[in-house]
């Protein structure tokens, strides 16, 4: 059974720098809680195929390729050579400009765990509310980048200084 989480804020930053931001796909330990390291594997660093390995600081990794591209509004990678007990993983993003100084940004992610219909259940149970949670985060340090410019490393900042990017 696949499972579908997604998430949207309110960015007070426009489309065109949080799309530059998200676009760096090496870049992505900017902006992501927890992450050590996000370098490109291979060539291509942006764009349909373009590859990136994510390490976190507790030393689990994985790795996403672009397999959906559209040039200033969205992206689907595929993540694959992770420790998580999934069948299949996909996430992305999207971008859409509210007005010139804020934006809209979804991020989703799809999945299927594995362990048949125990797996099904301990996904909608465990595994939905914890990817919702990443993904809050995550956006949520994707506007304190956006605004600021400093790096998120593996703790997000205070609500209070969140709050100034997102759009409330």
């Amino acid at each position: 059974m696949g499972l579908h989480v997604e998430t949207t804020v309110r960015i007070n930053s426009t489309a065109e720098k949080v799309w530059e931001i998200l676009d760096d796909f090496g870049g992505v330990k900017k902006f992501s809680f927890g992450l050590e390291k996000s370098p490109i594997i291979g060539e291509k660093s942006t764009g349909l195929g373009a590859k990136r390995l994510c390490v976190f600081h507790d030393k689990t990794s994985v790795q996403e390729e672009i397999i959906e591209y559209e040039e200033n509004k969205s992206f689907k990678v595929v993540l694959t050579e992770f420790s998580m007990p999934m069948k299949t993983m996909f996430a992305g993003f999207q971008v859409e400009k509210l007005n010139e100084k804020s934006c809209k940004v979804t991020m989703y992610m799809d999945f299927v765990v594995k362990f048949g219909p125990l797996g099904a259940l301990m996904g909608l149970v465990a595994m939905r509310p914890v990817m919702k949670s990443v993904q809050k985060k995550m956006l949520s340090g994707l506007a304190y980048y956006a605004l600021t410019g400093k790096t998120i490393g593996s703790v997000l900042p205070k609500k209070e200084e969140l709050a100034q990017a997102l759009a409330i």
